[in-house]
């Protein structure tokens, strides 16, 4: 079995959020950009990997997995000796769990509504309340802090880290009213792992 670790990503995309996690495991991998601007994300061999035609997705032991929460929770799992994942039995998990999800189905669809001034759907209806719910909910995730599991960084504080630090980015409303959530921000940028794969 080919245990290479390729990466399919280009330097504009979330591929960045699943380099920090390649980085904080310190495993070896390759990058194979993908270049939108020569359409290779919608060309048949790419579109063998990922149909939908977007990136970030690995390809790891013969196992094709997109989508970048995914992808972090597989790696952390795929390299369990690096402690970036609570085990399975461990109480924990579930906690590690739940962000990792959240970051996923609520904190990035509200944040991209607010973003794209779309108009706020029923909060019956969106998954995700309210924008503001949603920083609310974060904000109870670092309680006690500093990371999501307490003092245990973890691969839920590398996906939600980096959404969030990409919102902050771009000036997305409300974070700086959540001071424990500007202060986490600042944690996740300080990360080695995190500059080296930002420039920053």
């Amino acid at each position: 079995m080919n245990d290479e670790l390729v990466l399919y990503g280009n330097p504009r995309s979330r591929a960045q959020m699943v380099r920090f996690m390649l980085e904080e495991l310190g495993v070896p991998y390759r990058l194979a950009v993908v270049d939108f601007e020569k359409g290779e994300n919608r060309q048949a061999d790419y579109l063998a990997i990922n149909p939908m035609g977007k990136v970030p997705a690995i390809v790891h032991r013969g196992v094709t997995v997109t989508e970048t929460g995914a992808i972090i929770a597989y790696l952390a799992d795929a390299f369990p000796e690096k402690g970036l994942a609570p085990a399975i039995d461990d109480p924990r998990r579930g906690t590690w769990l739940r962000w990792l999800f959240f970051a996923a189905g609520a904190f990035e669809p509200a944040l991209l509504d607010t973003m794209l001034k779309r108009p706020e759907a029923p909060r019956s209806t969106a998954g995700y309340g309210s924008y503001a719910d949603v920083l609310g909910a974060l904000d109870t995730m670092l309680d006690p802090g500093p990371w999501i599991l307490g003092d245990r960084f973890s691969a839920a504080d590398v996906y939600v880290g980096a959404e969030l630090a990409w919102a902050s980015m771009f000036g997305a409303p409300g974070i700086a009213d959540h001071p424990r959530i500007a202060a986490y921000v600042e944690r996740i940028r300080d990360r080695p792992a995190y500059r080296k794969t930002t420039g920053a």
